[in-house]
């Protein structure tokens, strides 16, 4: 599918870009256009890579134009710009709707324009029974994504719903390994609270066959293990062997206890794909998808949260082995 095709990555310089750019070059793509805002971390990244395939631009999302001349001859979009991180997203929620809503319909309307073949947009768990304006936001994004299938036939759009990926910018387990290490205690908002976890590389490999495999419509939802986020703690606390104090401070705003992938509202119209994923098909009239998935089997669970599933310690630490996070 990628083999000398031109793809556009948006927010390509973050800890997701970094892996999808990496596994996609493997895939022989003529050329990959890393499209972010943050002139700092593109220059790092075109030293750290050196590759010339590379074609880094920087602009923003919330730029109409400058998507419009950036997905000249694109073949394939990733979209994964978007404020991320809850707190700031509740604290300025203009700013939060600016970039992950107005933007998504930006790249929306500057692939169709420039017939671009596929936009696969990458959602979150928060988007589902969404709590917060992150989430309320992303959820937005989703709907605009399967929505855009209705405005062309030239364009197929995708969305990829995930939890926390291990080792990305702001995950809690960098907080934590600094906490043991620099301050011998723990901050956790509340004990009771579960999280989705992968590593950055099976979620990306993921990611590239949810890609592949949609066909326009379709919301593909990563099978992911969940964990009690202490329990991870735990393990990190065992691993380094040291004492230290876990103190809980108490949910943030907009902090659920718990994250579902898949939600109460949606279980009717999610199916099975295989092990790896959940598909949610369209509630609007998407010609012709439903019928593609109408050989695999409904979901079997009332709704597919965090709380159900979970990790042992020694599942974690494998986890975290695997992802080369621990040694």
């Amino acid at each position: 599918m990628f083999k000398d095709s031109v793809i556009l990555v948006t927010g390509g310089t973050g800890s997701w870009g970094k892996e999808l750019i990496v596994q996609l070059l493997t895939h022989d793509p003529k050329e990959i256009i890393i499209f972010s805002r943050n002139e700092d971390t593109q220059v790092k990244m075109r030293r750290d890579y050196q590759d010339p395939r590379l074609n880094f631009r920087i602009g923003d999302i919330r730029d109409k134009e400058a998507l419009f001349q950036a997905f000249k001859g694109v073949d394939y979009v990733f979209h994964l710009a978007a404020l991320k991180h809850v707190p700031i997203c509740e604290e300025h929620p203009m700013e939060a709707l600016k970039t992950n809503v107005t933007g998504t319909q930006n790249v929306i309307d500057a692939a169709i324009f420039n017939e671009v073949k596929k936009v696969i947009n990458v959602s979150t768990d928060k988007a589902a029974d969404p709590a917060n304006f992150y989430g309320f936001t992303k959820a937005i994004g989703e709907k605009l994504i399967i929505h855009a299938n209705l405005l062309t036939t030239n364009t197929k759009f995708v969305c990829v719903r995930g939890g926390n990926v291990l080792g990305t910018n702001g995950s809690v387990l960098h907080l934590f390994i600094d906490q043991i290490k620099n301050k011998k205690e723990i901050t956790i908002t509340d004990k009771r609270m579960t999280r989705f976890f992968l590593t950055k590389e099976d979620a990306i490999k993921l990611l590239l066959k949810a890609s592949t495999d949609g066909k326009g419509g379709e919301i593909f939802v990563i099978n992911m293990p969940a964990c009690k986020i202490i329990d991870l703690a735990e393990v990190l606390i065992e691993h380094f062997e040291k004492e230290v104090n876990i103190i809980e401070t108490g949910p943030r705003p907009g902090e659920k206890l718990h994250e579902v992938l898949v939600s109460h509202n949606e279980i009717e119209d999610t199916v099975v794909y295989n092990q790896e994923y959940f598909v949610v098909l369209p509630d609007i009239n998407t010609p012709g998808v439903r019928e593609l998935y109408s050989a695999c089997q409904p979901i079997s669970e009332s709704s597919y949260s965090s709380k159900d599933h979970l990790m042992t310690h020694e599942e974690i630490k494998k986890m975290l082995v695997q992802s080369k996070l621990l040694y």
